[in-house]
């Protein structure tokens, strides 16, 4: 079953969690970058845990393949040499766990590697945050980090996110406003299951996270891809 949505699509006021870290194993994490594409020379990582609590937050928010509310962790290997003019490094997707079954069809359909559902909650108790992401009934991941919301700082930009799709590669650009906690540290970051594909990109020892945020409201657009990799529109 396809999807009649089209790119662009909007997602308003999301609470998200990223965070990009040293894997524990950087030569098992090369591997996963397809020929064509090389990853940072530090092999980093990055992943996004995030919420959508309502339906109107999206532009998709009536009909059968509205994205409706849903929650979302996806996370994979950022790349060398396709940094967006701020230098922010395009990444690759590895893992992709969304509890709509309409936005994995639509993923899917633009190159993204949806894989089962999943739920991904992010509970916020005074300063202390816990985001879990559970796959087919599983805990996966686990993220605990100390926050201070303060005042928001207001941060703006795109990322670039590369997918194949029919054998060729595409450049999407997902521009983003976003206000983040004015205070953010994270104390845990932990892959659960070892038997899960993602537990190849945990962390290293001791856990060297290299950039994170949580924000209280994230806007963006879900491109889906804008164009092959090097044209005009996937430059």
């Amino acid at each position: 079953m396809g999807t009649s949505l089209h790119p662009p699509q909007l997602v308003t006021g999301s609470r998200t969690l990223y965070l990009v870290w040293v894997p524990e194993d950087p030569d098992g994490v090369a591997e996963l970058v397809p020929a064509g594409l090389t990853p940072a020379a530090d092999r980093s990582c990055y992943i996004n845990q995030y919420v959508v609590e309502g339906d109107a937050q999206t532009s998709a928010s009536e009909g059968d393949d509205a994205f409706g509310a849903y929650s979302l962790t996806y996370l994979g290997v950022n790349l060398s040499g396709l940094d967006t003019e701020a230098g922010v490094p395009g990444r690759w997707w590895t893992d992709y766990h969304n509890s709509s079954e309409p936005m994995i069809r639509y993923a899917r359909e633009h190159g993204v590697p949806a894989g089962a559902p999943g739920e991904t909650t992010l509970d916020l108790d005074g300063d202390r945050l816990v985001a879990t992401t559970v796959v087919e009934g599983r805990p996966v991941i686990r993220t605990t980090a100390r926050l201070t919301i303060g005042t928001p700082q207001r941060v703006t930009g795109q990322l670039r996110y590369i997918t194949s799709r029919g054998g060729e590669f595409v450049s999407g650009r997902y521009a983003y406003v976003a206000d983040i906690a004015e205070e953010f540290a994270v104390e845990s970051f932990e892959f659960l299951d070892k038997e899960h594909p993602a537990y190849r990109l945990r962390p290293a020892h001791p856990l060297q996270v290299t950039f994170g945020f949580y924000s209280p409201a994230m806007s963006f657009v879900y491109p889906g891809g804008e164009g092959p990799l090097g044209s005009e529109h996937g430059s």
